[in-house]
């Protein structure tokens, strides 16, 4: 099993939580779909619920702010480690993103602030106190994968270089398909994929979160039975079994298996 309890390396996905209009029917669609435990943590922290997979903490969860539900979309956003989260904001400026919400101390867990990066998508900066970030990924019931979908591809891959010193791998880059990934100390830490030409004008630039399961297509029609929409059923890619689904408030959030003829 992968754990840990050591901050990740700064630049590297470390959390993703939910924006949720319904806390409880999120709780319950994630919690039977896969298998996680949750903990509340109260009014001092506006409500969150930790999402916990064989005791491990995988992810989060909050409530959308009072008179806001229509103007939010249900989401996973993904946080990216830092060790100086002033540092990384004001660099994140620099570089041409917008701050959303302000570093703000969450506790004694660490601290926490929102951006919006160039090409208009959401994303967490997270400086490590107490919570490190995930106890447990890239195995079933975790987080396996972060990528990003971008409208403004050339901004986006020049931003995180720029903000967390990524280091670029051009795994493709032709028109019909150009997809780079970022690395921290020579280790992959997430996707930047060009989709500018195939994003509905409706769906802004984000970031996607992939979930590990042990069977992509039982977990979809698992999913389906519990409220679930197929955007994208699940199919054999040269990076594994995946599937693209809303969840039953509308989320969006993908599936991960190993290919069913075997290989990752």
């Amino acid at each position: 099993m992968t754990t840990r309890d050591t901050p990740f390396a700064a630049g590297t996905p470390c959390w993703v939580d939910l924006l949720s209009s319904d806390v409880g029917k999120s709780k319950a669609f994630y919690s039977e779909l896969f298998d996680w435990t949750s903990q509340d943590a109260g009014e001092e922290f506006g409500g969150y619920v930790t999402f916990f997979s064989d005791g491990h903490p995988v992810a989060g969860m909050s409530g959308m702010s009072p008179g806001l539900e229509s103007r939010s979309a249900d989401n996973w956003n993904t946080y990216i480690s830092t060790s100086d989260i002033d540092a990384s904001t004001e660099a994140a400026v620099e570089a041409g993103g917008q701050v959303v919400s302000p570093p703000m101390q969450v506790g004694d867990l660490g601290s926490m602030a929102i951006l919006s990066d160039p090409a208009g998508a959401m994303i967490g900066f997270w400086q490590p106190g107490r919570h490190v970030g995930f106890g447990k990924y890239n195995e079933p019931g975790s987080v396996t994968w972060d990528e990003h979908h971008s409208k403004d591809f050339a901004a986006s891959v020049a931003f995180y270089e720029s903000v967390f010193g990524w280091n670029i791998h051009r795994t493709s880059d032709t028109d019909e398909f150009r997809y780079f990934e970022g690395q921290v100390d020579g280790q992959t830490v997430a996707g930047l994929m060009d989709s500018a030409s195939f994003l509905p004008a409706e769906v802004p630039s984000h970031w996607a979160v992939y979930f590990s399961v042990s069977d992509a297509d039982a977990a979809v029609a698992n999913a389906v039975k519990l409220g679930a929409t197929v955007l994208r059923a699940a199919e054999d890619t040269p990076f594994g079994r995946m599937a693209d689904l809303r969840d039953a408030t509308g989320a969006g959030f993908k599936l991960h298996s190993a290919n069913l003829a075997g290989g990752s």
